[in-house]
């Protein structure tokens, strides 16, 4: 009786354990079963969160690069510069300081790399281009007061529309159309805008030679745009910051190089000494003021091929037009820029356009 006692205790003891473990294995399991639910949803939290710091860095480079190198390339005017050349070759001569970020954000080869010599004849020909670009951008900041000039550029936002949908796929609505249509219209406004005849001390022909190159410029700006998002997708095909650090560097070093060919070709080398000794502000003020520019466009570059890579080129071009509305309040404030009605007008024109796009985005987002 004893041991049927014993036994009885035993087999009962058995079966309170095993209905204890098999209570405690679902608990178990349910803890579980949200952390390893969770985690993904933290990882791609941080992945978004990771996402939109990149993207705002690159914005503020974009917009800060290109407000200071704009104000900066026509204070070098106003101050008796006249080179077009030297305008031009400090535009891309600044790229040197990106081999910083290319010893933090190494490059990995790959078996799959594109051939060196197709990525090479890639950045010879953007290169050249750019340089087409810059001169062009030189010649309208020396024609024309910085404030018009920094809107006629809000047209570079229509012009990528265009670039973007031939070459990147890009849809059109009809708040894109909207904002192609204002923003050309502004434009439009500013090359009859008589007030800004003779502010900078040219001629009216020299004023509309000023505008339509710098129409040009806008133009050739967006394709530039369109062309790396294009090789960034077909051909690079690496995701990486050292792709875009690359595609910086060395479309830079072909535009440098064409503008110091220009640079002795046009004879303006010559007249270099004299043009510092000349300098209103100073010699000194003369070397900061073209090494500020050169390192200002380079923060402006660096962002812009950063949004082009993380976003695409249509909307690294809208990031550029929010810089709109600050440059002509600095102009008038610096350089007593005057504020036509014209101008005003143009401004909340182009605002307008800028919204549409913005809000375009919006409901995509949705």
């Amino acid at each position: 009786m004893a041991d049927d006692s014993n036994a009885g205790n035993t087999g009962g003891g058995t079966n309170t354990n095993a209905a204890e473990v098999q209570v405690q294995i679902p608990e178990a399991s349910k803890s579980e079963a949200p952390a390893a639910q969770e985690a993904p949803a933290e990882t791609s939290n941080a992945k978004n969160w990771k996402w939109w710091f990149v993207v705002a860095a690159d914005a503020f480079f974009l917009i800060v690069g290109q407000t200071a190198a704009t104000l900066l390339g026509r204070y070098y005017y106003s101050q008796g510069g006249n080179s077009l050349w030297l305008a031009t070759f400090v535009q891309t001569a600044g790229f040197p300081v990106l081999f910083f970020g290319l010893f933090f954000f190494p490059s990995k080869s790959s078996s799959g790399d594109t051939p060196i010599s197709k990525v090479a004849m890639i950045y010879v020909v953007l290169g050249l281009i750019m340089t087409a670009d810059d001169m062009m951008y030189s010649h309208g900041l020396m024609y024309i007061p910085v404030s018009t000039y920094s809107l006629i550029c809000a047209s570079q936002l229509a012009f990528n529309v265009i670039f973007s949908y031939v070459l990147n796929s890009q849809k059109l609505t009809g708040l894109i159309m909207n904002s192609v249509v204002l923003l050309t219209l502004s434009a439009l406004l500013l090359g009859v805008d008589h007030e800004s005849y003779g502010y900078t001390g040219v001629s009216r022909g020299k004023y509309l030679l000023g505008f339509i190159l710098t129409l040009g410029a806008s133009g050739t700006y967006s394709l530039i745009l369109s062309l790396m998002q294009l090789t960034f997708e077909n051909v690079i095909k690496k995701q990486t910051f050292s792709a875009v650090l690359n595609m910086q560097i060395y479309t830079a070093l072909v535009a440098t190089v064409a503008s110091v060919v220009g640079l002795f070709a046009s004879g303006e080398w010559k007249d270099l000494k004299g043009e510092m000794d000349r300098f209103k502000s100073g010699q000194f003020s003369y070397l900061m003021t073209l090494v500020w520019t050169a390192v200002s466009w380079q923060l402006s570059s660096i962002g812009m091929v950063g949004l082009i890579f993380e976003v695409s080129s249509l909307f690294s071009n809208v990031i550029s037009t929010c810089a709109l509305p600050i440059v002509p309040l600095f102009a008038v404030m610096v350089f007593h820029d005057g504020m036509s009605g014209v101008k005003i007008i143009s401004l909340l024109i182009s605002i307008w356009g800028f919204a549409s796009y913005v809000y375009q985005q919006y409901l995509d987002l949705k």
